[in-house]
């Protein structure tokens, strides 16, 4: 049984990753399981600078997930490179950095940095709002979502994935947009934006008013959108968003996913990555199937 994927030229050992901001850079998950057992471990946005994020609170739940409006809060890339890669390099998986930045030049910054570090890939989470157009996320406009990849193709050493916000009108044409900019990858998709008001304090619930909605309430969202990007372009495409369990994973992959990002689940059961694994290899052993890539959009 094969349950190997290619993302880029990187070979990952099973198509499970983590989704950033779901598990930091692994160390306390890596006192549940071995991490090594993971296709790739995606870290937490990292920026060029220390970001504090968002007044709290930044956390509250919902019907069938969570919103978050942690607001991107990490060390910045000098304490990442020197505390957190070295940690992940231990494990036989793969590193995926997430990079996050409010103008483009931030953006470079830190892929120019880690072209020196022993990491994989890089991902581009391009729902930051871009500073010098006023706040608006890069990710939601197509001229915009191809510019910052061309740029940051030209300072990036590692295979490049870009992430995709879904509040957008077509998915299709960001997804288009990303790969004629030069992505090697694309992954999606990230929250989707929503508010929740607390009804006694009569107040919202997060400080930020709104935050990204994430878990199982977004999955039907999140496999539409995949199934939609994976058949408007030729690069491979991660999925992810509200996956649970094993079965929820084999749904993206058969809507044309090569590799899927386990994320919110890990807060309710830290083991989650590694039961998708062992629960994605029972579906192939149980169904005869040979080779992970015979599930690979095998839904049309």
């Amino acid at each position: 049984m094969n349950t190997k994927v290619n993302l880029a030229g990187i070979e990952l050992k099973n198509p499970v990753m983590t989704a950033s901001g779901t598990f930091g850079s692994g160390e306390e998950y890596s006192e549940m399981f071995d991490l090594g057992y993971l296709g790739a471990v995606v870290t937490k946005g990292v920026a060029n600078v220390a970001w504090p994020g968002n007044p709290t609170p930044r956390i509250a739940e919902t019907y069938g997930g969570m919103l978050n409006a942690i607001g991107l809060q990490n060390p910045g890339m000098e304490v990442f490179a020197q505390r957190d890669i070295p940690f992940l390099k231990k494990y036989d998986t793969k590193i995926i950095v997430n990079v996050c930045g409010k103008t483009t030049e931030d953006y470079l910054a830190v892929v120019e940095r880690l072209s020196e570090e022993p990491v994989d890939m890089l991902e581009i989470n391009i729902s930051c709002p871009n500073v010098k157009e006023g706040g608006i996320a890069f990710g939601q406009d197509p001229k915009a979502v191809e510019a910052i990849t061309r740029e940051v193709k030209k300072y990036a050493k590692q295979p490049v994935i870009m992430k995709l916000s879904p509040n957008v009108t077509d998915i299709g044409v960001m997804a288009k947009a990303a790969e004629a900019g030069g992505a090697d990858v694309i992954s999606l998709i990230n929250t989707l934006t929503g508010m929740k008001i607390d009804i006694n304090r009569r107040t919202f619930a997060v400080a930020n008013k709104t935050g990204g909605l994430s878990g199982p309430a977004i999955k039907p969202i999140a496999v539409r959108m995949v199934y939609q990007a994976a058949n408007a372009v030729k690069i491979p495409v991660i999925g992810m968003g509200g996956i649970m369990d094993a079965d929820d994973a084999i749904e993206f992959i058969l809507a044309g996913a090569t590799a899927v990002s386990v994320g919110t689940v890990n807060f309710r059961n830290p083991y989650a990555a590694e039961e998708v694994v062992k629960g994605i290899e029972a579906y192939m052993e149980r169904y005869g199937v040979k080779d992970i890539k015979e599930l690979i959009g095998a839904v049309r």
